[in-house]
C-alpha cells in the first residue's frame, strides 16, 4: 500500500503551535534563539518561527519532544509544564499517529508584564 514518512520539522511545528496555545506560555525558546526571533519579527514581511525553542526526535512510530519556554510571572511552573505536555501529546498523536514517548519542558526565563523583550536591565529595590 505504501509508506508515510513524517518529517521532524512537521512534528516540531505541531509541538510549537500546541505549546504556545497553553495559557501562561509567554514565548518559546531562550537566550540567543529568542533574541534572533525578536529581531526577525521586526523585519517587514517576516513570519514567526513556529519551531523556535522546539527540538524533536522522530522515529518510525514514536517521537520525543524538547521544548524551551519563557513562562509568564505568577504562573505555576508545575501546572504549566503539565498543560504543555498534555496539549503537545494530544496534538502530535492526533495529527501524526505517532506515539509521544516524552515531552521535556525547560523554563529558561520568566516574563514580567511591561518588560521589553529586548531590554536586559535588572530591577533593583532600594
Amino acid at each position: 500500500m505504501g509508506r508515510t514518512t513524517i518529517a521532524d520539522s512537521v512534528v516540531s511545528k505541531i509541538a510549537g503551535i500546541s505549546a504556545r496555545e497553553v495559557s501562561g506560555v509567554h514565548d518559546l525558546g531562550g537566550g540567543a534563539a529568542r533574541m534572533v526571533g525578536a529581531i526577525r519579527e521586526r523585519i517587514p514581511g517576516s513570519r514567526t518561527n513556529l519551531q523556535q525553542g522546539v527540538s524533536v526526535e522522530v522515529g518510525e512510530r514514536q517521537a520525543a519532544v524538547d521544548i524551551d519556554i519563557v513562562a509568564e510571572y505568577g504562573v505555576s511552573v508545575v501546572d504549566l509544564s503539565t498543560g504543555i505536555r498534555r496539549n503537545v501529546i494530544a496534538a502530535v498523536e492526533r495529527m501524526t499517529g505517532l506515539e509521544v514517548t516524552e515531552v521535556n519542558v525547560t523554563v529558561n526565563d520568566v516574563y514580567l508584564e511591561g518588560e521589553d523583550d529586548g531590554d536586559q536591565r535588572e530591577s533593583r529595590v532600594e
